[in-house]
């Protein structure tokens, strides 16, 4: 791979799975993956298009017990193309597939959008083929994907034959250990063509039964009529083609993806059938496709020279076609997995805590709309709480459409093959995130009107959860949080405990405190209607209130030889061999699994998947945590949060994506001498699969987006609030200069570059107001409108 674009110069059936994910197209409504348009579902590809919110639910027969799962759905497949030569002189030959072709080349454009296969088949007699397949998925028009393929012949004449394929015969298979899961999910094909050549195909989905359309029209040059036929589950249109030697014979297929999901609605069938026909031809898509790219470039981008800076616009090509402009007008969430995939079911998880940053800095109406998302599913949260027969809003580890808790019961240890029960819908901290996530986007875009509104019912009902999950110990004199599972995945239970759940997670607790204390602050800066308001229809009265204020002081922190403890009792745990096992295993990433194929278990042991504690300096810079530790009566001081850091890092496994980021952010605010090690492993995770095949299930959403905070607010130390732009940027060798553009409060388009010791910052000339600027030290400087003013640092 050189050059800006990213490129795979030769087939290679393993790593296929890997292409497909990183060359997958979206436009934030719905995404193909990078699939060889010759080849259907198999051992080798996986074609695959997902619908941003289209959701199904079916049941399987697991371990002797009965299981939900809701699943983003694949679509019907409408790349499919195959082809065939026809000599004049000789027999048929095959139908080709990259696997006979002597020379195949994949190039991925992200500046465009554009993907382009280059593939040359020769057979015996020298008789030669080259192939080209261009795709997009329009960033302009959210329906609408096209995929045009030239076929020229070299040394023979003859025809190509093309079958131009519909096909509605897919199911959830992308992921092998979910293959025991059912995978069917769409039903009631129904398919046919228009009098003007449109092919069509309907289903819908199982549960709760979205009605999908797909509309395809196929132009061929030389234009030939086709031999339509219609199959139980799609549509092929069939066409010769005359090539010879400096002709080229073209193949244009243009899609139009309609659901009952939207808005305004209509027939599903008809509307795709119009858009498809009504389509502009390719140049112009083309163009249109390019153009909607550029602006979304220019609002979005990050410029880091190099090879990090490669990555880095790989990893924000991903998350801008996952989560666009387009997904403001959507009712979805911040997919764990993006669109690229079948991994995590398609579900939401906390991956918006590292997302949602980049987004509130860039695209905040964005922003704003994922924070609705969660909104939305406040009932359902409300009646979780209920069921644990607690006030507030108790959010789901795993969320998809409806907001009720799709965490699996069971996981499969693809190590041992055995079926395992899951206890991650422990994981509560992930209330306190999405809180989180409301402060700082109200802090950096100035949305007090979201704060006050969809924004302190989340909060207040999400402190109202803590304050009644928490109980008062006398011995400690202290409240705890127990039976809950932290970031830290690996531990669910104390060993040989009879229940799932550990006590005081450190990151938990304090988190909640976080949430608690943000609360009362809320309600202390709410206009005084608001605040009635909310204390009406929340029934919140001084005596809750008070407890919220005792809770946020006098929540249990546990602490071991001097350092903070995971979870109490974690200092007990006994050590692991560590090199006992990098010696037998290399990668032990997934210790988890090794240990428990060997009959063993790691809650017995002081090892983490993941930064777990340590994901409390990622949220929250070091005066910020030094404030919540002490409102709690703990010192933290920097030997004290270092030495923590120290213990930890020798301790992970880094069995998550997230690990090496956080890490490496911790690393890099700290100036660690490690930092780089963690940073790009971070950026290399999905380019290079550190995780062993998981990428071909689909990308990290949150690890990508989180290399780009890890620049634009890691390494500047920015943050955007009342005070206007605060910055205290830190040295990485690696990465000496950068630049991007942002929104801050009210100024959109403010321009910052960094040099080694200099920075500029640049406010637009439409701007109505001078933006102030917090520099180290405590220098407070403005930028007038229209003016850039360069700072040392």
């Amino acid at each position: 791979m050189t050059g800006p674009d990213w490129r795979y110069d030769r087939y290679d059936p393993a790593r296929e799975p890997l292409v497909e994910a990183l060359c997958t197209l979206g436009n934030g409504r719905f995404a193909t993956r990078g699939s060889a348009p010759e080849c259907p579902a198999g051992a080798t590809h996986y074609p695959g298009t997902y619908l941003a919110g289209c959701y199904d639910r079916r049941t399987s027969d697991i371990a002797g017990e009965r299981i939900e799962n809701e699943d983003l759905v694949n679509l019907p497949n409408w790349t499919l193309l195959r082809y065939r030569c026809l000599p004049v002189d000789a027999p048929p030959g095959p139908w080709l597939t990259p696997g006979s072709a002597r020379h195949c080349t994949v190039r991925l454009d992200p500046r465009t959008g554009v993907l382009t296969r280059y593939l040359f088949f020769e057979d015996a007699q020298g008789r030669g083929l080259r192939v080209c397949h261009l795709r997009l998925v329009h960033m302009g028009d959210p329906d609408l994907a096209a995929q045009r393929t030239l076929f020229r012949a070299y040394g023979w004449r003859g025809a190509v034959e093309v079958e131009s394929v519909l096909d509605g015969a897919v199911t959830n298979s992308g992921v092998a250990r979910y293959r025991h899961l059912e995978g069917r999910h769409l039903t009631e094909h129904q398919a046919g063509f228009r009098p003007d050549g449109v092919a069509w195909l309907a289903c819908r989905t199982a549960d709760p039964g979205i009605r999908i359309a797909l509309a395809v029209r196929t132009k061929t040059v030389p234009e030939r009529p086709a031999r339509e036929t219609v199959t139980d589950t799609g549509t092929v249109q069939t066409y010769r083609l005359p090539v010879r030697p400096r002709r080229t014979a073209t193949v244009v297929k243009t899609l139009a993806l309609r659901s009952s999901l939207d808005r305004p609605v209509a027939d599903p069938v008809a509307a795709a059938c119009d858009e498809a026909a009504g389509a502009p031809a390719l140049p112009r898509l083309l163009a249109t496709h390019e153009v909607a790219w550029a602006r979304l470039w220019e609002q979005g981008e990050l410029a880091v020279p190099g090879e990090a800076g490669r990555i880095l616009r790989l990893h924000l090509f991903h998350l801008l076609q996952t989560l666009s402009p387009h997904t403001a007008d959507l009712d979805t969430g911040v997919p764990a997995r993006g669109l690229h995939g079948e991994a995590y079911r398609g579900h939401i998880f906390w991956d918006e805590l590292f997302v949602l940053p980049y987004l509130g800095l860039h695209f905040p109406e964005v922003a704003r709309s994922l924070l609705m998302y969660r909104y939305r599913r406040l009932p359902a949260a409300r009646a979780a709480a209920r069921r644990e027969g607690r006030r507030g809003a108790r959010y789901p580890w795993q969320s998809a459409s409806s907001g009720r808790e799709e965490t699996q019961t069971l996981h499969l240890n693809p190590r041992s093959g055995r079926w395992l029960p899951d206890h991650s819908h422990l994981q509560g901290h992930v209330g306190s995130a999405i809180a989180h996530n409301v402060w700082r986007y109200a802090e950096t875009t100035g949305d007090r009107g979201f704060l006050y509104s969809a924004g302190a019912e989340m909060l207040l009902e999400i402190a109202r959860y803590w304050s009644g999950a928490a109980t008062f110990d006398p011995a400690l004199g202290r409240y705890r949080l127990t039976g809950v599972v932290g970031p830290d995945e690996y531990h669910d239970a104390y060993p040989d405990a009879a229940t799932p759940g550990i006590d005081d997670n450190a990151y938990t607790n304090a988190t909640a405190a976080w949430v608690l204390a943000r609360g009362l602050d809320l309600l202390g800066e709410l206009p005084a209607a608001r605040r009635a308001e909310l204390s009406g229809s929340l029934h919140l009265d001084d005596e809750e209130l008070s407890r919220w204020d005792e809770l946020s002081r006098r929540l249990y922190l546990p602490f071991h030889q001097g350092v903070i403890s995971q979870f109490a009792g974690y200092g007990d745990l006994a050590e692991l061999d560590w090199a006992r096992y990098r010696d037998r295993y290399g990668d032990i990433r997934r210790l988890d699994r090794i240990l428990e194929a060997e009959g063993d278990t790691v809650n017995r042991y002081q090892a983490s998947k993941q930064a777990d504690a340590l994901m409390l300096g990622h949220l929250f810079r070091p005066s910020e945590l030094s404030a919540l530790f002490a409102r709690l009566g703990y010192r933290l001081d920097d030997a004290v949060w270092r030495a923590t850091v120290d213990h930890y890092l020798r301790r992970s496994s880094h069995g998550s994506t997230l690990s090496s980021l956080v890490h490496g952010w911790l690393l890099t605010r700290g100036t660690g001498p490690d930092a780089w090690e963690y940073c790009r492993e971070a950026l290399l995770g999905d380019i290079a699969d550190l995780q062993g095949g998981t990428t071909g299930e689909g990308i990290h959403l949150g690890a990508m987006a989180g290399t780009v905070d890890l620049v634009e607010r890691g390494l500047t130390g920015l943050e955007a609030g009342p005070e206007g732009l605060r910055v205290a940027p830190v040295a990485l060798r690696e990465i000496p200069r950068f630049a991007f553009t942002c929104c801050v409060g009210g100024h959109r388009g403010v321009r910052l570059r960094v040099l080694p010791g200099r920075l500029a910052v640049r406010v637009p000339a439409s701007s109505r107001d001078p933006l102030p600027v917090v520099l180290p030290g405590d220098r407070r400087r403005t930028v007038a409108p229209g003016e850039e003013r360069w700072f040392r640092l």
